[in-house]
This record gives structure tokens, C-alpha cells and sequence, in this order.
């Protein structure tokens, strides 16, 4: 079973998504035949590569609320995030573009490491304060989970997987999906937001049923008595 998971790095409700998830997974018995393939998507793909304002005031400016309601949005979600496990530190958190994140993620997949780079990337952003736009940074917390960091810094400097970005962005508005994160069970069924458990764990169950199953041989052998395209399997007499 494939799971596709779209959804940002600068996304609170992705992270709490992700742990939902894992928690739905935990409980499935074939949890090591599920493959999770992270895809990109960016909530504000103008957001700049240094941050100049708080996330307090680009919140207020973006729902044109005021400090003190985008200050209770952010405790909201450090409350539900914290019943997860999660420890978010949103008044340290850099408010910057995410694609050369991105990017990284794709580089990382390449050698099965993507959930370990999207888990270090969302623990950066809101747990740590770091700057996920910023190249050496990039550099530094890919290193931390097996990639070649210097390979990883020649690769931002080049357009590489910015193609592999913007399909995924395009994929998922071609599929109508306006928010994240966006889950995609097998291309069959689909959970918007982050859900509780129960509902992840639903979508577990009717994916797992109609995933095509491996055949399994009837027999004592799979060889005997049959021609392949050199010869026929002819039985010898006693």
C-alpha cells in the first residue's frame, strides 16, 4: 500500500497530521508493507528566503486579524500539538520559503531517507527556530540523517528536483486539493486535515482490503509438469 502525503514544512497541522498517522500505524498489522512517499505542496510560495517579520505578524496580516487572535491561533495548535507529543516553540519560528526544503526531500527519497529529512526539516521549523531556507542549514540537518552533506550543498546551487516540486504542487491542484496536509491511500481514498486516529485508521482498513494481494501457489512445487520459453519439465520414470 502507497501512502502520498502532501503537505509543507511551515504547516503546524502536517506535523500533528504525521503523528496521527504513525499512531493509526502502529496498531496496523501490515504497517511494514505500507510505503509513505512525502509530497511537496508550499502555503506560501512567496514567503521569502529571510525571515523579517514574526510569525505572529505575518498570521495577523495574512487572516487580517490582530496580534493578540494570531497569538491564540498559535497557542491552539502548541496545545493540540503537545497532546501529540509534539513541542512547538512558534515564537522562534522563522517564517520562510520552503522549496529548497523541498527539494532536499526529493534528493533525500532517493535513498530511502525522505521521512527522516521530513521529520528533522518540521522539528527544525517549529521546535527549534531554524531557518529551513537557509542553504547551510539545509546542509547541516540533511547530514544529520545520512546524506552526503557536500553533495546536498552542490545540489542547491543547481535547480535540481525543482521540476520534481512544482509536479507535485500541480498534482495536487489538478486533484482540487486547496489545503494540507492531504493524504492519498492508494490513489483510492483520501483524508483532508489532520484527523483524529480513528479516522486514519479507517482509511488503513479499506485501502489494505482493496490493495492487490501477492498470489500465493497452490502445490507442492511451481516447476513441475510445465514448459518455460528453453524446454519442458519432463518427469523421469522410477
Amino acid at each position: 500500500m502507497k501512502i502520498e502525503i502532501w503537505s509543507d514544512i511551515a504547516c503546524p497541522w502536517c506535523y500533528v497530521g504525521r503523528r496521527r498517522l504513525e499512531a493509526a500505524l502502529a496498531d496496523f498489522d501490515a504497517r511494514d508493507q505500507v510505503e509513505i512517499v512525502w509530497r511537496s505542496f508550499q502555503l506560501d510560495p512567496n514567503a521569502p528566503r529571510q525571515s523579517t517579520k514574526t510569525l505572529t505578524e505575518v498570521l495577523a496580516k495574512k487572516y487580517g486579524i490582530s496580534h493578540q487572535q494570531a497569538e491564540g491561533m498559535q497557542r491552539r495548535v502548541t496545545d493540540v500539538a503537545a497532546e501529540e507529543g509534539l513541542i512547538f516553540h512558534m515564537e522562534r519560528t522563522q517564517s520562510v520559503n520552503s522549496f529548497d526544503a523541498h527539494r532536499v526531500l526529493h534528493m533525500a527519497a532517493e535513498i530511502g531517507r525522505q521521512s527522516a529529512m521530513k521529520e528533522r526539516l518540521q522539528t527544525a521549523y517549529f521546535t527549534d527556530g531554524l531557518s529551513v531556507a537557509d542553504h547551510e542549514t539545509l546542509v547541516q540537518l540533511a547530514r544529520k540523517i545520512g546524506l552526503d552533506g557536500a553533495a546536498v550543498g552542490a545540489m542547491l546551487n543547481t535547480g535540481t528536483y525543482a521540476a520534481a516540486v512544482r509536479g507535485d504542487i500541480s498534482r495536487a491542484r489538478d486533484m482540487g486539493v486547496q489545503s494540507v496536509p492531504f493524504f492519498l491511500f492508494d490513489e483510492k481514498y483520501a483524508i483532508s486535515g489532520a484527523q483524529p486516529v480513528e479516522v486514519f485508521t479507517r482509511a488503513l482498513s479499506l485501502a489494505w482490503a482493496d490493495a492487490p494481494k501477492p498470489i500465493q501457489m497452490v502445490g507442492e512445487s511451481a516447476d513441475v509438469d510445465c514448459c518455460d520459453d528453453e524446454a519442458c519439465a519432463i518427469p523421469l520414470e522410477a
